[in-house]
């Protein structure tokens, strides 16, 4: 008795029997030593590492959203939490986001899209009776009527023939099939899927790739994802970024002794170096893609996006064709578009299609096979292309007020491409190109042998060391050339051109004036 008061005097309480016999605070005490133990113990390895992951997917860069749009987030952040900065707000101008830019969307597309999301709307007189028109085809092509229901792995098929009858009418009658026509997550999607279908082989015989340089980091990102080998030719920047056949051999011939050079990628009009291509460079490279057994990819998104009067938009398809049959029934091409850029700027609703030739029926099976994979494109992206290649036309009543929302982004783009290349011309070390199409410059901008030398201190190249600079005390976010690819020794940045007028002059200016400090700093 003695014994049992001493040890309650130390903190001892006698053991109460738990339900299956054993007393509670001993079950408490062990579950808390065992917790204690793990606790106390280093965390468990983790079975995705940096070491044990897919190493090509580590491969992959992309510069348009890389490190330097990380910084820009937070930077952002920053200001919003009042730290003081040189500038009250960060442009991104990085990206070709026409609606975050301020671009205000196509009256037609969007009465289209809100009756296809919201049927009950077709009964409201406030909707003209050509997007109603637009909007019951859709939704009478969908499941249960309704933009929420799967489509066919190829997409809609009223859409697939509304965009067949499009291509037939921009190439002045060249037949276009519906069953060649694949819709998709935009035009990404579709040059994702081809490349995947393209690549084969091990060692020498591993497909090639041939992509322009500079590029769109799409391509090269796809590329390094698949393990395919990447070939690079160089656009011709002394000759307005032109795309010179001579430079295609070179690539070609040099490739072969590496890998089995499969494919060749055009980008027309050009991302990031907005060169339109003439229809003889459009012939030669068909002709060497005939001549090398190449299967052709052209991405064809700013098709809509040509500005200098002298230039003017052919299609690849159109031109094939024109070729006769030699070229037209023999060539292999895949051609892209998407909602995302144009007049139309609706990058979120991921609309786009591909059209693809020649291609072998068994393949054709397998395309449709890894397509069915992902299900569908988003139904509500292929109702956006829909009424992309199904616009308003004379005579109905949406039309007049349709065409002139177009001629003024498109014509607000053209004024704006003629604005940045001529003050960027005037800036002592900035050398911009005709912006003949698309959307962004591209100029090439010297940097001091000391600027490259601090950037390599810092382990950075040295646009990147620059666009970074620029960010830090402009608030102007760009994408060094390095991102794009740009031949050894210059330098570059893509910016877009989208911000409304009075904004973009206003990047030009601090942009004009960053750079001439720049050069000062560091002469």
């Amino acid at each position: 008795m003695q014994r049992t008061v001493a040890l309650v005097r130390r903190g001892y309480r006698p053991r109460v029997p738990g339900p299956w016999g054993r007393s509670q605070s001993s079950a408490a005490a062990e579950a808390s030593a065992v917790l204690k133990m793990r606790s106390e113990r280093s965390p468990r390895e983790r079975i995705l590492t940096l070491e044990s992951m897919n190493p090509q997917v580590k491969a992959v860069e992309y510069a348009v959203r890389g490190p330097i749009v990380l910084k820009a987030g937070e930077i952002e952040l920053e200001l919003q939490r009042g730290i003081k900065k040189p500038f009250t707000e960060v442009i991104r101008a990085n990206i070709g986001d026409a609606h975050a830019m301020g671009q205000q969307p196509i009256t037609f597309l969007r009465q289209v899209m809100a009756l296809c999301t919201y049927p009950n709307l077709l009964d409201s007189p406030n909707f003209p009776e050509d997007a109603k028109k637009r909007a019951r085809r859709i939704l009478q092509a969908c499941g249960g009527n309704s933009l929420g229901s799967y489509s066919a792995s190829q997409g809609v098929n009223c859409i697939r023939e509304d965009v067949a009858a499009y291509i037939t009418r921009r190439d002045g009658g060249v037949p276009a099939d519906p069953d060649n026509i694949y819709l998709t997550t935009g035009a990404s999607d579709g040059i994702s899927t081809i490349l995947k279908i393209l690549v084969s082989g091990g060692g020498k015989s591993r497909t090639g790739v041939m992509i322009p340089i500079p590029q769109y980091p799409l391509y090269s990102a796809v590329i390094s994802e698949l393990d395919a080998i990447q070939v690079n030719y160089y656009l011709d920047e002394e000759n307005k970024w032109a795309l010179n056949v001579n430079e295609l051999r070179r690539a070609v011939r040099e490739a072969k002794d590496h890998c089995d050079p499969k494919v060749l990628c055009i980008i027309n009009p050009g991302n990031p170096t907005g060169q339109v291509q003439s229809r003889k460079c459009i012939e030669d490279v068909i002709h060497f893609a005939w001549e090398e057994k190449l299967f052709l990819l052209a991405d064809e998104v700013y098709q809509d996006n040509v500005y200098s009067p002298d230039c003017r938009f052919h299609s690849f398809k159109k031109v094939l064709y024109e070729m006769g049959p030699e070229y037209s029934n023999n060539v292999e091409l895949a051609s892209f578009h998407s909602t995302s850029k144009g007049y139309m700027g609706e990058c979120g609703y991921r609309g786009g299609y591909m059209e693809v030739i020649n291609l072998h029926p068994e393949i054709k099976g397998q395309l449709v096979k890894l397509l069915s994979v992902r299900l569908c494109p988003p139904v509500s992206g292929q109702a956006a292309m829909d009424i992309v290649v199904n616009p308003p036309v004379p005579g109905e009543e949406s039309f007049e007020q349709f065409i002139k929302e177009k001629e003024s982004v498109l014509g607000n783009l053209a004024k704006k491409a003629k604005l940045t290349e001529d003050l960027f011309n005037q800036v002592p070390g900035i050398h911009c190109n005709p912006l003949q199409g698309a959307m962004y410059a591209f100029p090439r901008i010297f940097i001091p042998a000391k600027a490259v030398e601090t950037a390599q201190a810092h382990k950075m190249a040295p646009d990147m060391f620059y666009c970074m600079k620029l960010l830090e005390e402009t608030g102007i976010c760009v994408v060094p050339g390095s991102g794009f690819g740009q031949r050894e020794g210059t330098y570059h940045f893509r910016m877009t051109i989208l911000p409304p007028v009075e904004k973009l002059k206003t990047v030009l200016q601090k942009v004009k004036d960053f750079h001439i400090k720049f050069l000062d700093k560091y002469a």
